[in-house]
């Protein structure tokens, strides 16, 4: 996500090191690089032009205040303007004053609306609610099916008057079946077209008119850029807009949609997708986005994700493992299978402050790679072995290399790794008196994590 910006604005601020002062002369390359690196990341250019003009407004003239070099105070700058054009803060789902909720999904066709009508349903479901999926699309083939499965996946209810009903008919509908089932909130995945034409606007708005949603959100995928900051200013004109969701943001190296989005059309982005998976689907936070695009990572939305998703009962049992120094192979590949539930290594790698200017990319590869291998040669190993490490002698450590696709010193240097891993973690534990960590933990070495 925003990796072409962050290398450019990298690039920009380094430009700014040893100056004593921020003046005209020495900002000038730094702004046309910047300039240049969010044109490149399809920025667009009205907010560029004023993001530059404000940017200079705000840094020429400030005195380098002490142990800071002047790039520094224009990464500050440059960031409270990324926040300012983002939005400033989270913009919550609108709630009804009695249930239910209403939210109508509006958008195009291919940008991702049914699938994250099913996203926001378990996103809301984790929280308590209880939603109701509605399906109003009768024009693309299959949709209506394609709802009921997304809504099985997620556990949570659906309602369609099937292929040949009037769309509006079913959104009206479904309040009184919302009623019925006490559901107290209602999601509305309306039709899209392959491009915005009367048909459609005339159907989103007599939906709107008479139904009277609480929130109209537009789905749009961010890897489309300003075709999608277009496509969202031409729905808010017709119809009143509550905010947006960005879907692919995880696909997107530019970043143009999100920092033009409010911008331009002046509707909160609500959440972005991160992910194919039903529970990537994530609040979109201006200030964590902006640290995010300026290489200083995400370590609050880490910390969430890995509260959703963690056993922590299971975490617990593993520390007094730790603290006993029982713990074994099988508990280490549970532990792993902790970690892959945050998502790609590579991912969480960025997310930690630092952590991407001080690993380059194919080492983030390296370490996905590297977490498979270990899996496999695990999985190769019998539950016994797994248990009793020191069961392992020469001719299983051969049978274990061949089972798992690797090498007899990939072998060795896995029970290596995890006997320095599991002294260390005892000691680490020792000395916490207790206060061990709440998470998922892995080796250091050659099985390289933050954890």
């Amino acid at each position: 996500m925003f990796e072409n910006l962050t290398k450019r604005l990298e690039s920009a601020f380094k430009n700014l090191r040893g100056q004593g002062r921020l003046t005209e002369k020495n900002m000038k390359d730094g702004l046309q690089e910047i300039r240049l690196a969010l044109l490149e990341a399809d920025v667009n250019y009205k907010v560029v032009k004023k993001f530059i003009g404000d940017v200079q407004e705000k840094a020429l003239g400030q005195e380098v205040l002490d142990s800071v070099h002047p790039g520094q105070q224009v990464v500050k700058i440059v960031h409270d303007e990324l926040v300012r054009i983002m939005g400033q803060k989270n913009e919550g789902l609108i709630r009804a004053g009695a249930p239910p909720t209403i939210i109508m999904m509006v958008g195009l066709q291919g940008q991702g609306k049914t699938t994250t009508a099913g996203k926001l349903a378990l996103m809301l479901k984790k929280k308590g609610q209880k939603p109701l999926l509605v399906g109003a699309d009768v024009y693309r083939p299959a949709a209506i099916k394609q709802l009921e499965v997304v809504a099985k996946q997620a556990g949570v209810e659906s309602f369609s008057l099937g292929e040949h009903a009037n769309p509006v008919d079913t959104c009206l509908m479904a309040r009184g079946e919302a009623h019925m089932r006490g559901c107290d909130v209602i999601i509305l995945d309306t039709a899209g077209r392959l491009h915005v034409d009367d048909a459609m606007m005339a159907e989103v708005r007599q939906i709107a008119q008479q139904v009277k949603p609480h929130e109209i959100l537009f789905v749009a995928n961010a890897m489309t850029g300003q075709d999608a900051v277009k496509s969202a200013k031409q729905f808010h004109d017709v119809l009143p807009l509550t905010g947006v969701i960005l879907t692919q943001m995880d696909g997107d190296a530019r970043g143009g949609a999100a920092i033009s989005l409010i911008e331009v059309t002046g509707c909160p982005i609500k959440f972005v997708g991160t992910g194919e998976k039903l529970d990537a689907l994530d609040a979109f936070h201006p200030h964590r986005m902006a640290e995010q695009i300026l290489g200083m990572g995400d370590i609050v939305s880490l910390v969430e994700r890995a509260q959703e998703v963690v056993d922590r009962d299971q975490a617990e049992k593993f520390q007094q493992k730790v603290r006993k120094g029982d713990m074994n192979l099988e508990d280490f590949l549970a532990q792993m299978q902790q970690v892959k539930k945050l998502g790609p290594m590579g991912e969480m790698l960025k997310k930690i402050p630092g952590m991407g200017s001080l690993m380059p990319e194919s080492d983030m590869d390296g370490a996905e790679k590297e977490l498979k291998r270990t899996e496999a040669i695990i999985y190769s190993m019998t539950f016994e072995e797994r248990r009793k490490p020191k069961l392992i002698n020469g001719s299983r450590r051969r049978r274990i290399a061949a089972g798992s696709g690797t090498s007899i010193q990939d072998v060795n240097a896995l029970l290596k790794d995890f006997e320095k891993m599991k002294d260390m973690m005892k000691r680490m534990m020792k000395g916490a008196k207790g206060r061990g960590p709440k998470g998922p933990m892995m080796p250091r070495g050659r099985l390289t994590s933050p954890f």
